[in-house]
Order: structure tokens, then C-alpha cells, then sequence
């Protein structure tokens, strides 16, 4: 949300080279690996190396910090500012219940974090060194001019075509309300965030498919960072059109239909005979699989011919999933 106008497509990180698919907030660390976002002049950009972005994490507030290490059991509001684990028991304790309900690592984490900050700031820092020594510099030689390409695609597209055809070319599941000042991305996740002085900051990453994360803390630059370099993403379903799939589905009805309508086309009136119901009860039930684009029709003569399309049908699974995980 906020002013569309705002958008600055940048180069990924080393941390978010490396990391892309651990990122989100749904797994521990999410905000851990976008350090500059939470740079107080919300303007500040992913470090080339990943010394220059260790050093960003070093600028956060040890407020910051625990809270984003924490992210997968704090869930603190992210729309306004709210307490913090580091400062508010009731927030440290509803943090290490839901850490302990994950298992006791977590729970020790948990524990050990707001105790001592800066020793917990120290091992990340030696263990993201250790990584980049044994695959993350391999990873970042292979994944960055791949990246840099695409961030002056994006770029070039900002400054000549304008940000709904910047922001169309990041995925298909990103959409501008020019009118309205405002940027939608269909994710299941629910919030809104106002970009400020710093604007939208596009990341992309060679290693992320299928998630694309958004970014939407209070107090932090909004990131959209999305996947690049995977033809899979070309065409999403959006999950109104999953919902809509999954629930024409779940009528054990259309259930019976499909078995039928899978091995060859019908007509109206040969499922109307074989389930025993009236040919316009049929027809409501075809209408339902049709508009969820289950079903394919043709005609031939004076018949019209209705069956199931196995395709589509096959996809449910992975889009259910790349869906929940985008």
C-alpha cells in the first residue's frame, strides 16, 4: 500500500543470496536477513559483500534484533508499534510459550536471546561466515550478475515505462491500483504497510521460487522480493481461483461427476442418468466445474460435450502448495 510512485529495484544481498528460501514470515530469521531495511533512514540498500551487510545487522537496536529473531513465535503487531521482547515480559513470555510448542531448541533459543543479545549477535555472525565459506561465496559468483541483470531490468522498465509494468514483470501475482496509490500482493498473509521516504524496494533472488516475500514491519523499509529466473512463475493461479477450484471439488456430487467425465466426454443427460438426478441439476453442477476451469466443453452436432480437464486437474496439487508458499 501507500504512494505506488515509490519503487527503487536493488541487487540481492549476500545474506539474501544465500538464504532465499528460509526467508518469510513464517520462518524464524526473516527479518534477520534484510538488515538494511531496518536501518533507521529507511532508505538504506542490500551490501554488496556480505561483511557490508554484517555490518548492517550490527546497526540494528538490540530491540530489533531480538524481535527479528524471534519473528516465527514473537508475532508482534506489524502494522503498528508495539512492545518488544527484549522489553516487555508479557510479550517475552507469549514468545517462549509458542517457541516451546515448536520443540526445545526453539525454547532454549528463546531463552538464551533477550539473556544475552550481543553473545547471540556474535555467533551469527562468526556462523554466517562459516556459510559464506563453505557454499554461500560459491552461491552469491554463480547468482550475482544474474541478479544485477535483472535489477536493471526492473530499473529500466521504473524509469521508462512506469511501475505497473515494473512491478507486472516481478510476478503475476502483484497488482497496481494506480487511483488508489496502492500495490496488492496475493499472498495469504494479511497487512499494509506506507513505504515512506525510502520508497518500495524490489529484491530479487535466483533462489527463492516460489516464495515471494513481502516485507511489511512497522518502523522497517517495505521489501518486495521476488524470484527471478523461473519460467514456472510465469502464469500463477491466484488463490481466489484455488478456492474456487478446491471448493467445486468438495461436493461429493461434482466428486462422482469427475470420475465419470475423466474417462471420456458426456453429454448432460448420461451423468443426469447414472447418478439419478434431472438434467438441470446436472447442468448446475457442470456450471460450477466449468467456472473454476475443470472441465473443457466442445460441441459436436447437436450435443454438447463436457469433460474433465486432466491438466488442470494434475496441477491442483503444486499450485495448492506454490500458492500457500508464494
Amino acid at each position: 500500500g501507500g504512494p505506488a510512485h515509490r519503487a527503487r529495484p536493488a541487487g540481492e544481498g549476500r545474506l539474501g543470496a544465500g538464504t532465499a528460501r528460509v526467508r518469510g514470515r513464517a520462518h524464524a530469521g526473516g527479518l534477520l536477513f534484510l538488515p538494511w531495511a531496518g536501518l533507521p533512514d529507511r532508505r538504506g540498500l542490500p551490501g554488496a559483500t556480505l561483511a557490508e551487510e554484517l555490518d548492517q545487522l550490527d546497526k540494528l537496536s538490540d530491540e530489533q534484533f531480538v524481535d527479528a529473531a524471534l519473528e516465527f513465535t514473537c508475532a508482534t503487531g506489524y502494522g503498528a508499534c508495539g512492545p518488544t521482547a527484549l522489553s516487555d515480559p508479557h510479550t517475552r513470555r507469549r514468545a517462549l510459550d509458542l517457541a516451546a510448542a515448536r520443540g526445545p531448541r526453539q525454547l532454549r533459543f528463546g531463552e538464551r536471546l533477550p539473556a544475552d543479545p550481543p553473545r547471540i549477535r556474535a555467533w551469527l555472525r562468526q556462523f554466517l561466515r562459516d556459510c559464506d565459506e563453505a557454499f554461500f561465496a560459491e552461491a552469491w559468483a554463480r547468482l550475482r550478475h544474474q541478479l544485477a541483470a535483472d535489477a536493471r531490468h526492473k530499473t529500466d522498465l521504473l524509469r521508462r515505462k512506469g511501475l505497473a509494468e515494473a512491478l507486472a514483470a516481478v510476478s503475476p501475482a502483484v497488482t497496481l491500483d494506480e487511483a488508489a496509490g496502492r500495490i496488492t500482493v496475493d499472498k495469504l498473509g494479511d497487512g499494509r504497510t506506507a513505504p515512506g521516504d525510502g520508497g518500495l524496494l524490489l529484491v530479487p533472488t535466483s533462489l527463492g521460487w516460489p516464495h515471494l516475500m513481502v516485507l511489511h514491519r512497522y518502523g522497517w523499509q517495505p521489501v518486495l522480493h521476488y524470484p527471478v529466473g523461473s519460467p514456472e512463475l510465469a502464469g500463477p493461479q491466484t488463490l481466489e481461483q484455488l478456492a474456487m477450484r478446491m471448493t467445486a471439488l468438495s461436493h461429493p456430487v461434482r466428486m462422482r461427476m469427475c470420475r465419470h467425465l475423466a474417462r471420456s466426454a458426456h453429454t448432460t443427460s448420461e451423468p443426469a442418468q447414472v447418478h439419478g438426478m434431472t438434467a438441470p441439476e446436472i447442468s448446475r453442477h457442470l456450471a460450477v466445474l466449468k467456472k473454476a476451469g475443470l472441465i473443457t466443453t466442445r460441441r459436436r452436432g447437436r450435443y454438447v460435450l463436457h469433460q474433465l480437464d486432466g491438466t488442470v486437474v494434475a496441477r491442483l496439487g503444486s499450485e495448492f502448495l506454490e500458492g500457500i508458499l508464494r
